[in-house]
């Protein structure tokens, strides 16, 4: 049996006995149909499994090589050494195929990117103007509105989302919202004069106020899409000549990074923004470094 028709097999067996999601299998399939180009041109034949059962280390670890020569992150890197071990897994349990080598490799261990914030003007420019590319009053109140609670709050697009009517309207008596995070776990944040007044204006435009409405809605009054305020906000910051890297997610990293550049401790960043383990939260402090550090080369005379 070839490698190539085991690779089909192992695929056919992710989709119709695993239940893989198509975007797994895709990726699956990419990893290995480059694994076994890779194999075929650094063996000088088309691998079958007697040859896949006596690869040593080695080979898989100048595939490996290969990989990161061809400048594919490390994180990339581990997915498809993890492909491959899966594959390998497969191949065991239905051939026989020894596990040995592939037991011996492991790829560089992938650090999570630092978030990446706007500055405060980008922000704030979001916060303020994203709602101004429709000629709707209505659409351009909810857009402020929703840009203004994800950096006001810092909240992830789908809390505000999850959001309904009956959550906003308590604002008059209460300044903070009740947010349903990550495994259903609720937290309250407080909310910005300024934000509850873009709420309000909202409200007021608000196609149908009923309390378990939808508090962000479509043009169809459904619940919005987040592909939807993606766009809004994609379209905005190429027109504005703001940075690519400004998404909604980034205003929940603009809103814990000026938080914490304005003295604000961990802990009470962590709670408000939902996070499980401190861990998370100390990537900001990277980024305020980070922020430091380029003050200083910029502005020291030795710098």
């Amino acid at each position: 049996m070839t490698a190539e028709a085991a690779r089909t097999a192992f695929l056919d067996w992710l989709r119709q006995e695993r239940h893989a999601a198509a975007n797994t299998t895709e990726a699956y399939g990419h990893a290995l149909a480059g694994f076994l180009g890779f194999l075929t041109r650094h063996l000088g034949a088309e691998p079958d499994l007697t040859v896949l059962a006596a690869l040593r280390a080695a080979d898989i670890r100048a595939w490996l090589a290969a990989l990161a020569k061809d400048e594919l992150a490390a994180s990339s890197r581990a997915q498809h050494l993890s492909a491959v071990r899966g594959f390998f897994r497969y191949l065991n349990r239905r051939h026989g195929v020894d596990l040995t080598a592939i037991r011996l490799v492991s790829t560089a261990r992938a650090h999570p990117a630092l978030p990446r914030a706007l500055s405060v003007d980008q922000a704030r420019d979001v916060a303020e103007h994203a709602g101004d590319l429709s000629d709707t009053p209505a659409l351009q109140a909810r857009d402020i509105a929703f840009f203004s609670l994800l950096y006001g709050s810092g909240l992830r697009i789908a809390e505000a989302l999850g959001l309904d009517v009956r959550d906003a309207a308590a604002l008059p008596r209460s300044p903070t919202l009740r947010v349903v995070g990550k495994g259903s776990k609720t937290r309250i944040v407080p909310v910005l004069p300024a934000v509850r007044a873009a709420l309000e204006a909202w409200l007021a435009l608000h196609p149908d106020k009923q309390p378990d409405s939808p508090l962000f809605v479509g043009a169809r009054g459904r619940r919005l899409d987040p592909a939807v305020a993606q766009r809004v906000l994609r379209t905005y910051r190429r027109l504005s000549g703001l940075p690519e890297h400004a998404t909604p997610h980034a205003l929940r990293h603009s809103f814990a990074t000026h938080l914490l550049a304005g003295g604000g401790d961990l802990r009470s960043i962590q709670d408000l923004l939902g996070h499980v383990s401190l861990s998370t939260t100390q990537r900001y402090t990277a980024v305020d470094e980070a922020g430091l550090l380029a003050v200083w080369r910029k502005t020291h005379p030795r710098g």
